[in-house]
């Protein structure tokens, strides 16, 4: 490095080329890789009886790319640290000052929220020192974690078996997915009716749903001070007092309702949203949000970050942003689509008010625009990202409502519709599933007090209630949020850990508890009851926020949640009998040796293996009950390709090397005679044929389930083999 150059350091080399094509040549700009100390992994790193004092030591492999920072750093004009302007970012910066010191002690800290030339500049004009508030944060955060994993998880090694983890957010996150399935286990659906009448006025006709008598109004079990129709007898005969009834409309009901656009996206708004539209889990999404943040060579334009930093809690936007956004909205959209004053959003109540929304950096790189220079999943990310932002500015939709009472003797039916008078921002965001589209689909006919309908006929409908649904990755993440549980740049992580162990797996997008996982769970609830209590977790959040704040010391909000820590770590090593992991027959034998197989779980997730096991090492991969359609004698299996991806092939690979990223259904292609499988786009879900030649899609049953992730244009990787899940 040459003298007299100032030194800017990051933590990714993504980030690093971008900045070199920002600056000047007066800058040198290098990468941290991430974090350069840390607590030891082969011991606890902290030291208890010395006020909980941490032992960090130079990360194994950081070596080399340390003593390169400290030979660049020896003879530039200036340090900058900047590092991503959160609180592991502030802490990557401490570590790297506290190394960098001795040959340069002209370190400072620069903030940036955006990888464009001007927030960069803006930054570099506005240093700061070190600010040990967030840094005491993370390091308070980071004890915690490191107390409880390695001193809950030996627990668990000794008592269950080897491998187990328990974490101080992780273990939350299973106890929710647990308890949502015991709430599903133990729901007693109710039976319910209701009933419709299809009315005609000369050639248009309408649906209307009874809705009262006499001063009851019905509905179903679960609303209150309603009359219920329980049993079909009882729908009948409500239907037998219809006949012959004159149906005449009583009142009709028009207005205009104003519909609002959503916020811009937070972190936990976005990976919610990614999973819905497009399928991507939570890591996935923060993956590419990265790529997007951290720089994209746009040809001519050079190298840029396309939207805002991804990991925040705030809906805040600012001001600039808002003006540009406004004068875009009305050069394209017209000056109607422009609400009268700027569109501001409240946080919820812990956010960080410094950080902004996600949003784009500049809006009038529209989707289009940057389409040809990103990947397939970063288009679709920033797509989504640049919609939310821009319908976030918008005016609000205007929906003509119109409501319908109409009265049969003593009952009184209620017709419904509305349509878009106004679109406004639902021009570029609409809602799922097309509640955007301006139709008339769903309108009423022309109807006025007193006019009277002829009925066609009485349709009773039966339902059930139903049980709360199994948790989604979206779900889960708003439902931790809601409980005020971990922290934007948590969530993604804690769901690829807990499936990672195995303590929950992913069917159809729904997160389902394994056996591994409920029994984990149940002894941390019964021996470790503030690890895993939701307001506990959230209080020690607030507390960890309050260090931020500089208003609570970090030592003693640790010290005060180990004191009773450690008192259930030494009652439960006593109390804990050596627990056996269940064993799940399948109810078929082993092909080999005759014993029962069972289903087991390995590094890979779960498998199929004999119980005879180290005797017999028969094993297989998980099936899904579908025969393969190629060899007409393996069971379809579900596997991962290299990528974490997963798709579908044949349990006697090698022998038969069927592979489909659909799942396969049963159902029969009409065309060809093959399977058909579940497909799933950006939109709807579909079944399509497994067989590329053929090309058949139909529209999936409204009752079938959505596929796992959606499909791709990846090949699948030649699956492993059964014994490499052992």
């Amino acid at each position: 490095m040459s003298k007299g150059k100032a030194l800017v350091v990051v933590e990714s080399p993504t980030k690093a080329r971008t900045l070199k094509k920002l600056l000047d040549r007066k800058y040198e700009v290098v990468a941290s890789m991430g974090h350069v100390k840390d607590l030891p992994r082969s011991q606890l790193g902290v030291d208890v009886k010395n006020g909980f004092e941490p032992k960090y030591i130079v990360i194994k492999g950081k070596g080399a790319i340390l003593k390169e920072l400290k030979e660049a750093a020896k003879d530039a004009s200036a340090v900058y640290m900047a590092t991503d302007p959160d609180r592991e970012g502030e802490a990557i910066s401490w570590h790297l000052s506290d190394a960098l010191r001795p040959v340069n002690p002209r370190i400072q800290r620069i903030e940036f929220h955006e990888v464009t030339k001007e927030a960069v500049r803006g930054a570099l004009e506005h240093p700061r020192e070190i600010d040990l508030n967030l840094v005491n944060a993370q390091q308070a955060r980071r004890i915690l974690d490191r107390l409880v994993g390695y001193k809950l998880s030996p627990l668990l090694w000794r008592k269950i078996r080897g491998g187990l983890s328990a974490g101080r957010v992780q273990s939350i996150a299973v106890r929710m997915v647990v308890d949502r399935e015991k709430e599903i286990e133990s729901f007693a659906p109710q039976e319910y009716w209701s009933l419709l009448a299809r009315l005609r006025k000369r050639k248009k006709t309408l649906v209307a749903k009874l809705y009262g008598r006499e001063g009851e109004r019905f509905g179903s079990p679960v609303e209150d001070g309603v009359t219920v129709i329980r049993t079909q007898a009882e729908v009948d005969a409500l239907a037998a007092q219809l006949q012959g009834v004159t149906f005449t409309v009583a009142e009709v009901r028009r207005k205009d309702q104003l519909r609002n656009p959503y916020p811009p996206f937070t972190t936990s708004t976005l990976q919610q949203e990614a999973n819905r539209r497009l399928g991507y889990t939570a890591s996935r999404t923060m993956s590419v949000a990265q790529q997007l943040y951290e720089g994209v060579d746009l040809g001519s334009e050079g190298t840029v970050g396309l939207i805002t930093y991804m990991r925040t809690d705030s809906v805040r936007v600012s001001e600039t942003a808002q003006r540009e956004a406004r004068q875009f909205i009305a050069a394209q959209y017209g000056e109607a689509s422009v609400p009268e004053t700027p569109r501001a959003y409240r946080s919820r109540k812990a956010a960080q008010e410094a950080h902004e929304a996600i949003r784009p950096t500049s809006v009038h790189r529209t989707p289009d625009q940057v389409k040809p220079f990103l990947r397939t999943d970063q288009a679709k990310v920033y797509r989504l990202i640049w919609e939310r932002f821009v319908a976030s500015q918008m005016a609000s939709a205007i929906m003509d409502t119109l409501s319908v009472d109409i009265t049969a003797g003593p009952f009184l039916f209620r017709a419904t519709g509305s349509k878009v008078k106004f679109p406004g921002y639902l021009a570029v965001y609409q809602d799922l599933p097309d509640n955007g589209n301006a139709s008339d689909e769903g309108w009423l006919p022309d109807l006025a007090p007193g006019d009277r309908l002829d009925l066609v006929e009485l349709s009773p409908q039966q339902h059930f209630t139903q049980s709360p649904p199994r948790y989604t990755e979206a779900s889960l993440v708003r439902a931790l949020e809601e409980r005020g549980i971990g922290r934007p740049s948590t969530y993604a992580p804690t769901i690829e850990t807990i499936k990672r162990r195995g303590y929950v797996r992913s069917q159809q997008r729904r997160m389902h508890p394994t056996d591994l996982g409920r029994l984990v769970n149940d002894l941390l609830v019964e021996h470790f009851s503030d690890v895993v209590n939701y307001d506990f977790t959230a209080n020690l959040e607030e507390e960890l926020d309050q260090i931020e704040e500089g208003t609570r010391d970090w030592k003693k909000v640790i010290q005060d949640f180990y004191k009773p820590f450690e008192v259930d770590l030494r009652q439960a090593e006593q109390k804990i009998i050596e627990v056996e992991t269940p064993v799940v027959e399948i109810g078929e034998a082993c092909p080999k040796c005759g014993r029962p197989l069972v289903r087991k779980h390995g590094r890979f997730g779960e498998f199929i293996a004999c119980s005879g096991f180290p005797e017999c090492k028969y094993t297989r991969p998980l099936g899904i009950g579908i025969p393969c359609p190629q060899c007409k004698v393996g069971e379809i299996v579900e596997r991962r390709s290299r990528r974490g991806r997963i798709f579908y092939g044949c349990g006697t690979y090698p022998a038969c090397t069927f592979t489909s990223w659909d799942r396969p259904t049963e159902r029969i292609c009409p065309v060809c005679g093959s399977l058909l499988g579940l497909h799933q786009t950006t939109r709807r879900t579909t079944l399509r044929c497994i067989n590329k030649a053929c090309g058949h899609t139909e529209l999936l049953p409204p009752e079938r389930p959505e596929v796992p992730t959606p499909s791709g244009t990846e090949t699948p990787e030649e699956p492993a083999t059964a014994d490499a899940n052992r």
